[in-house]
């Protein structure tokens, strides 16, 4: 009886250490998805033309800048997002610069309701805005509307190089 009791400890002392050896390479997996998502979102975007802003646009009952990829408008328009979350599932977002706030123009990312998150904005304390403001991308663990996510956030530069908006991929954790 003791050496079956012994051999059970043992086999739960070696499966905790196994999982937790697995934990990290998990996190890493889930950064490498993030980046390749993001390459994704970034390639299809820019195989549309250059980002610009052009005018305005209303999204969601907010007046924002209108951001274009080429002659594609961006706001309201869900294709590319849902291309990308086709092909590398998750969610994807493309933010447009108004004032001091980023604004979800295209996303699929889900409000409690279940319709999309358009006119919300990037948490202005949150982790992924202090990079977006010095022009570099963000990758990490950030909550979205409440819920937990992997995350990758890029700027999006327009001709003169100032940040006119965001890239964002993530998967709930």
């Amino acid at each position: 009886m003791n050496i079956k009791r012994t051999a059970f400890g043992f086999l739960t002392v070696a499966s905790l250490i196994g999982a937790a050896m697995l934990l990290p390479n998990v996190g890493k997996a889930q950064d490498a998805k993030v980046k390749t998502a993001m390459e994704l979102l970034e390639s299809k975007a820019n195989k549309l033309g250059p980002p610009k802003i052009d005018g305005t646009d209303t999204v969601a009952g907010k007046q924002v800048p209108a951001i274009f990829f080429g002659s594609t408008k961006m706001n309201n328009q869900f294709d590319l997002v849902d291309e990308v979350v086709k092909e590398a599932q998750g969610t994807a977002t493309i933010f447009v610069k108004n004032g001091e706030e980023y604004v979800r123009v295209a996303t699929n990312v889900k409000k409690d309701d279940g319709s999309r998150a358009v006119g919300t904005v990037l948490d202005p304390k949150g982790k992924a805005i202090e990079s977006i403001k010095r022009g570099e991308a963000f990758y990490g663990e950030v909550d979205i509307l409440g819920k937990p996510y992997i995350t990758g956030y890029k700027p999006i530069h327009d001709a003169s190089k100032s940040v006119i908006g965001i890239y964002y991929v993530g998967y709930m954790k």
